[in-house]
């Protein structure tokens, strides 16, 4: 056991590993129907996630997933670095970016339903209005945090604006971008399952509402469990990608 796994990966493991006995043992005191014990928990997912129905769900569910997670990146990254290169854009785009930060999402479901319908762009509008805009403020941040004396030295050099963009801002902002991707991806899925579940009853939505109106709580809780599940996934799979695309960050730091 390397001592990059005891000081990383073996305390998370052993937080979702504590945290899951904790629940079991809440269960089985409280003795609740709504409260039901892990073992009960783990027996529905294994028999869901060997349903071939349930697989079509999720089919269902993470192509809205992907795809809104996908534009959410492509316009979130677009408009994040416009407006941290950009002062008229930042301030032109500022008011409308506020409103959509705090007013809820869940707010302009019936404008989404009047648009698209029960089609999946309604879903997929949902993720994004989720996702895109925490995503353009964070990387506006990383981008304006970027060293102004750097920037500077590269004009001085004859850097074009697109080399300063490409060799200086993208870079350094990446760590901070990769960041913001981990905490995107857990509202892109809050978003997926709203829409689900307000907006078309499809896919996992749908399931955990069938769950529900039957009581079933072993099923809700073991759909949840799937649900956060993909969730730490994703983030893991970003986590993973981000430290092999910014492995020469952490190296400068320790040599610092």
């Amino acid at each position: 056991m390397t001592n990059k796994f005891r000081a990383n990966t073996l305390p998370y493991i052993l937080s979702i590993i504590g945290g899951l006995v904790l629940f079991d043992v809440i269960a089985r005191v409280a003795n609740q129907p709504y409260f039901p014990k892990m073992s009960s928990v783990f027996v529905r997912m294994y028999e869901l996630l060997t349903d071939g129905a349930v697989i079509s769900d999720f089919n269902r569910s993470l192509q809205n997933l992907f795809l809104g997670f996908a534009l959410s990146v492509i316009f979130g990254i677009l408009f994040g670095v416009l407006c941290g290169r950009y002062a008229t854009v930042e301030r032109t785009l500022r008011p409308y970016i506020n409103l959509m930060l705090t007013s809820p999402s869940i707010l302009f479901v019936p404008i989404y339903f009047a648009v698209f319908g029960i089609s999946r762009w309604a879903i997929i509008v949902l993720i994004i209005d989720y996702s895109v805009f925490f995503l353009i403020v964070s990387v506006q941040t990383a981008i304006q945090s970027v060293s102004k004396e750097t920037v500077e030295m590269s004009a001085v050099f004859g850097a074009t604006d697109k080399q300063t963009l490409r060799l200086i801002y993208l870079p350094s902002a990446l760590p901070m971008i990769f960041t913001a991707l981990r905490v995107t991806v857990g509202r892109a899925v809050k978003g997926m399952i709203n829409g689900e579940l307000f907006i078309a009853v499809i896919g996992i939505g749908a399931r955990s509402q069938s769950f529900a109106r039957q009581l079933d709580m072993v099923g809700v809780f073991a759909l949840a469990f799937i649900v956060v599940g993909i969730a730490l996934i994703l983030g893991g799979v970003l986590n993973t990608f981000d430290k092999r695309v910014n492995s020469w960050a952490t190296g400068a730091t320790t040599r610092a």
